[in-house]
């Protein structure tokens, strides 16, 4: 029996399968990249795949808030891409 990942919204608090997740991470080298694979080396934190939680993330500042550094607009707006395909 596969054992099913779990990982909680930065927004939302809810807790949802990693894989209807999007995961933004902060590398070691101190930069923010959207991690589609899941096993990007460094700090991670989890969105729900919906653009009014990504929106909100971005209005509360959230990804910096988690990822403990500056997160550029140019990562909400690769994420409002990745929820509109």
């Amino acid at each position: 029996m596969k054992k099913i990942i779990v990982r909680r919204c930065i927004v939302t608090h809810e807790s949802h399968e990693k894989r209807d997740l999007i995961r933004v991470v902060r590398t070691p080298d101190g930069r923010v990249v959207i991690d589609n694979t899941g096993k990007v080396n460094g700090r991670g934190a989890y969105l729900v795949r919906n653009k009014e939680v990504i929106l909100l993330a971005q209005k509360k500042n959230a990804l910096s808030q988690a990822l403990n550094i500056e997160v550029d607009q140019v990562i909400y707006e690769k994420l409002l891409e990745e929820v509109n395909d």
